[in-house]
């Protein structure tokens, strides 16, 4: 088990306090996943239950609020059953209490004593509750325009809030130069992250009797889900539990789409994406995996949907009809499962509601 740099042969300890290589590359975890199918149907029913498959050493203690094994649900959509994953339902009401748990544990392995993160909201608000269960002191840095109900769900649990003029960019400029001299809980660019959202993999397919659904449509930000998904359904093949890996449909706002331009080579400008959307959490113009993201679409045979303010409304109303109340982020990801399956497709294909409307009060009031 050691922490190795992207796309280069050097590697360093796990017990090393770093977030990003001393040339300044990405860090990835090299590990050997173990899944033993009894022990973890014995298990308590929360993502912990992989411990096996996870890179943090259980003994030294865990920061955790029994998150996870949210559960799975058949609903239809325009006349196909597909399968959606209530992520909503973690504790701090998104799916990024996932990487939340994971890198906090490490960090309090560490000995760090305080942290600095940069979000749009959701990620935010899981490294601040986590933190707060650590006892880990935590700076958060936001666009000045993120929710008003994220803000004060990041304020209940102490964290200490800058808000930055501009956009998620220079959000993200902001918290880099902050990280020079504090530990930096990112979400994408601490691969400890990565070891929590990699069990969204672990869950879909235990819950699927231990198979591979043949698609998965998730949101593209930061990637966050998707490079989690990508990590743990390979670590699945490559220990014999299944015998091929899930598409990856990755889906984008019109008016931020990125990786959506880059994957079909459509020349632009980013002075072109705006972070002008009630899908705030995927407005991300310069996402630092943007090639592994791009990479794990490719790998799977996967593609990219993009969807526009109004199908991603018209998405939510329909959600709500059924009874969920999801933030717009989330109904963005079912407007492009929407697009999805109008193709003659004979596919098990998951999606997930990623976070809860609760969130979003003053957006879902623009709709």
């Amino acid at each position: 088990m050691k922490l190795v740099e992207h796309n280069n042969n050097e590697s360093f300890s796990i017990n090393d306090a770093i977030w990003i290589s001393p040339n300044g590359n990405l860090l990835d975890i090299e590990f050997d996943a173990k899944f033993n199918l009894q022990k973890i149907k014995n298990a308590y029913p929360n993502l912990w239950r992989y411990e096996d498959a996870i890179a943090i050493n259980q003994q030294e203690g865990i920061v955790s609020l029994n998150e996870g094994f949210t559960p799975i649900e058949k609903i239809k959509l325009n006349k196909k059953e597909v399968f959606i994953k209530h992520e909503q339902l973690f504790s701090t009401g998104s799916y990024k209490d996932r990487g939340a748990t994971t890198l906090i544990s490490k960090a309090k392995q560490l000995g760090i004593n305080k942290i600095v993160q940069d979000s749009s909201g959701n990620a935010g608000c899981a490294i601040a509750a986590y933190a707060a269960k650590a006892q880990i002191s935590c700076d958060i840095y936001l666009p000045e325009n993120t929710s008003n109900s994220k803000i004060s769900q990041m304020l209940a649990y102490g964290a200490t809030i800058n808000k930055i003029k501009g956009d998620r960019n220079d959000t993200s400029i902001a918290a880099w130069e902050a990280a020079k001299n504090i530990y930096y809980a990112s979400h994408c660019y601490n691969p400890w992250f990565f070891e929590g959202t990699k069990t969204f993999a672990f869950e879909v397919c235990e819950q699927l009797g231990w198979k591979c659904p043949d698609s998965l449509v998730l949101p593209a930000g930061n990637g966050t889900l998707i490079i989690g998904s990508f990590i743990g359904f390979n670590q699945l093949l490559k220990a014999g539990i299944i015998n091929k890996m899930p598409k990856i449909i990755a889906v984008q706002s019109d008016a931020c789409c990125p990786l959506f331009d880059a994957f079909f080579d459509i020349k632009t400008s980013n002075n072109k994406y705006s972070s002008n959307t009630i899908a705030e959490g995927i407005a991300i113009i310069n996402a630092p995996r943007a090639n592994q993201i791009l990479n794990a679409i490719k790998v799977t045979n996967g593609t990219f949907i993009k969807v526009s303010e109004e199908e991603i409304k018209n998405a939510w109303i329909k959600i709500a009809s059924m009874g969920n109340y999801i933030e717009p982020t989330s109904a963005a990801t079912i407007a492009g499962l929407e697009k999805y399956i109008l193709g003659s497709f004979d596919e098990i294909i998951v999606s997930l509601f990623s976070g809860h409307g609760l969130k979003s009060k003053s957006i879902i009031e623009q709709i």
